[in-house]
């Protein structure tokens, strides 16, 4: 079977490219680890537009349910993609064989990666334990959670600042935590986030162990700058020292950035590489959002949509 489309990936890009490609009728092949993106360990997810509250959960199973009901669409769940080749076997891009986790291996005209990224992690004690349970990787969609309560941020770039602003309305008392001597975010997020009161920033404080009993109730740190085992007593932990995108499969296909995102034209989303597209995290879209992410892979899927029938390579699939 040669697809028109694979669909790499399970989240919120993954999802509405699967339902508009059902709508389009293109003969697709979707792979996924798994449904719901990084989104799934929220409890409470505030900014899904269309829906005032929901669970990571109930956000994944919706993205797979509307997915499944896409008559031209074949899914795969449970495997990963490991490799994507490029075959030059005549106009107008040849076609594309995947080979998964599995040793599965199948073939397509074009690809659609929205295989998303990884938060990077701190790798301490209590850290996995408490994911979800006060341990939370997005302030955008996490911060209102901690309404009333001590929250602790750690991280010293841009997306540690954006936390610390994120989490001003919310939070009685927002710690940030910075590993080196220095914030190395941009100067007005940084003078935002160090003047309001409600802030204090610790250098020099690298993060040990999170603790707590059912939630987070604290946060284990070293200061250099004393030698000192110290604990911050804290309802929530950001974790907020960037991320890694998942793009180690195409690597040596098309063009990625210094840290691994998939550069696209973000008229239409298409990498170095004709046939490919890629959307959401993975890709180097300014913003990591799920409504962008969504919107991002609409954009790519109609692209590919004209594509398809512009160049002739609907049909004979068999």
């Amino acid at each position: 079977m040669l697809y028109e489309l694979l669909i790499v990936g399970g989240g919120p890009a993954a999802a509405a490219a699967g339902v508009y490609a059902g709508r389009k009728q293109i003969k697709t092949l979707l792979i996924t680890e798994e449904f719901g993106g990084q989104s799934v360990v929220s409890n409470d997810i505030h900014n899904w537009i269309g829906t005032k509250s929901i669970s990571g959960i109930e956000l994944a199973k919706s993205f797979e349910g509307h997915v499944r009901e896409q008559e031209t669409l074949t899914i795969v769940d449970g495997d990963l993609v490991t490799e994507i080749q490029k075959v030059n076997d005549g106009p107008p891009q040849g076609h594309f064989v995947i080979k998964t986790r599995k040793g599965d291996s199948y073939e397509a005209k074009t690809v659609l990666i929205t295989s998303g990224s990884r938060r990077r992690r701190l790798g301490i004690p209590g850290e996995d334990e408490f994911d979800g349970k006060g341990v939370v990787f997005c302030s955008t969609c996490d911060a209102p959670l901690f309404r009333g309560m001590p929250v602790a941020i750690v991280g010293g770039g841009n997306a540690a600042l954006e936390a610390v602003v994120d989490s001003i309305p919310y939070a009685t008392e927002i710690t940030l935590l910075v590993r080196s001597n220095e914030l190395k975010g941009d100067p007005v997020t940084a003078e935002k986030a160090q003047s309001h009161p409600k802030v204090k920033i610790l250098f020099g404080a690298v993060s040990q162990e999170v603790v707590g009993e059912m939630m987070v109730t604290g946060l284990k740190y070293l200061d250099t700058n004393t030698n000192e085992i110290k604990i911050l007593d804290v309802k929530g932990v950001f974790v907020e020292i960037g991320s890694i995108p998942n793009s180690e499969f195409v690597k040596d296909l098309v063009v990625l950035n210094k840290i691994g995102e998939i550069e696209v034209d973000p008229k239409t989303q298409q990498s170095s590489v004709k046939g490919i597209w890629a959307a959401g995290d993975v890709s180097d879209v300014l913003y990591k959002q799920n409504n962008i992410s969504a919107g991002d892979s609409v954009k790519a899927l109609l692209n590919i949509y004209d594509f398809l029938h512009r160049n002739n390579l609907t049909g004979a699939h068999d």
